[in-house]
């Protein structure tokens, strides 16, 4: 009986396509990390200048918000620093860093930064300008 010379073709070409495809879907799942990351850095942010501009707020009540806000997320989005690089008596800045998780083992969590601003609330006279 004579052997084909073909045989094993599809296991080998396997063998080689299989960690290609792998590598690409781990990719894919790693950038929607990075993403969700992202989008929970800006609500976080959003979140402290909604605490931290209201009457008698301090940066304190900013920070604790969210601090609370990301501690919902676990390593999907750890907290790595707070700042309230910006602020001013008329607004309010908040910059928020998180840490994402990696699911690749030689990539490792990259640092994400993002900010919210908004204007401090206070009381004025009904019918005086600013």
């Amino acid at each position: 009986m004579l052997r084909s010379p073909e045989r094993g073709a599809v296991t080998l070409s396997l063998a080689i396509l299989f960690p290609t495809v792998l590598f690409i879907v781990l990719m894919v799942v790693q950038a929607s990390l990075w993403w969700y990351a992202s989008e929970a850095a800006v609500a976080a942010a959003r979140e402290g200048v909604e605490a931290g501009r209201v009457r008698g707020a301090t940066p304190a009540d900013g920070d604790a918000r969210v601090q609370e806000f990301l501690g919902r997320f676990d390593t999907l989005a750890r907290l790595a620093s707070v700042s309230h690089d910006g602020s001013d008596d008329t607004t309010v800045r908040i910059v928020v860093e998180v840490r994402t998780q990696s699911v690749l083992p030689f990539i490792d969590g990259r640092t994400i930064t993002r900010s919210a601003r908004a204007p401090r609330e206070r009381f004025t006279a009904p019918g005086v300008t600013p």
